[in-house]
């Protein structure tokens, strides 16, 4: 596979501590072109995000590893995990000022309405039953195209300092040097040709009032 393929790939962040589903979900979205990481906990989910929980007093304090980036388009979670469970997970990641925008989708084994309520209004993007299916893997591309969109490259900006404005002003407001002598130049030869005209013109008319006298004169003598 190309380079260019690699990377226009999006990358999921799979987390179920279930070994059967978690490689269920790792074949369905690899079928689907995606890269997929695979956690067994909503702990380990964290740190490869880049966020470390603090001591056990202070579980829902969460801080942002500045060694660790990863570049994620979509997490999906299943829902009952030892520990954390996914919900725990989607608030801390919706609580994360970094992480906040990556959709996050949660798996369950149980139907239960409020659950799912409950995970769709803390920011949950979709909410499937397992076994889950590849009609529901192909749910996820909209969400993951999002991720895509935010971040957009910026075009560079043009700045323009004072020094730099000024030389443009002067370039405007004062001519060089050379073009004040090719003006100069195309002016002489501009009087130039003026004058050369008026003088072609007066000598035709000399010639012109000359001849006309000399008709005259011939015409007086052979009267």
């Amino acid at each position: 596979m190309g380079m260019a393929a690699v990377e226009s790939q999006f990358h999921v962040l799979a987390v179920d501590d279930s070994v059967i589903d978690r490689k269920l979900i790792e074949r369905l979205l690899k079928t689907s072109a995606c890269q997929v990481t695979t956690v067994d906990s909503g702990s380990k989910a964290l740190e490869f995000l880049g966020l470390q929980e603090h001591d056990k007093n202070q579980t829902n304090c969460v801080s942002l590893d500045n060694h660790q980036e990863a570049e994620i388009n979509l997490i999906i979670t299943d829902y009952c995990m030892p520990g954390m469970t996914g919900y725990d997970l989607l608030k801390k990641i919706k609580e994360s000022a970094s992480l906040r925008n990556i959709p996050v989708v949660i798996m369950s084994s149980e139907n239960v309405p409020s659950r799912i309520s409950r995970c769709l209004e803390g920011g949950a993007e979709e909410f499937f039953l397992k076994p889950v299916r590849l009609s529901d893997v192909n749910k996820l591309r909209p969400h993951m195209m999002k991720t895509k969109c935010k971040s957009p490259k910026q075009q560079p900006e043009i700045i323009v300092t004072q020094d730099n404005q000024e030389s443009i002003d002067i370039t405007h407001v004062v001519p060089s040097e050379e073009n004040q002598e090719s003006d100069n130049i195309v002016q002489q030869q501009k009087s130039q040709g003026n004058s050369n005209n008026n003088n072609k013109r007066k000598a035709i008319e000399e010639n012109l009032s000359q001849d006309r006298t000399r008709q005259r004169l011939s015409s007086l003598t052979a009267i």
